[in-house]
């Protein structure tokens, strides 16, 4: 397993042990969970403007039912 370190100042992390803490997880936890967290949403909000975009050059919708048949078919 890899390791990465960061620097931050002793307030810094008295807060991040205790709200590790409070949450009961390690603090490697927590920060592997919010990095991975933030590239999710980092990647939801690409595909999001992604999809805007495509959708402002072809502007179509389609309503409930032909998205149903265009499912099944």
């Amino acid at each position: 397993m890899a390791a990465i370190s960061i620097k931050i100042d002793s307030e810094e992390e008295k807060i991040i042990r205790e709200y590790a803490k409070s949450k009961n997880i390690s603090v490697s936890a927590l920060f592997r969970n919010a990095v991975l967290e933030k590239i999710e949403d980092d990647s939801d909000l690409n595909l999001y403007k992604q999809a805007m975009q495509e959708y402002e050059e072809r502007p179509a919708s389609l309503s409930f039912d032909e998205t149903l048949k265009e499912l099944s078919d």
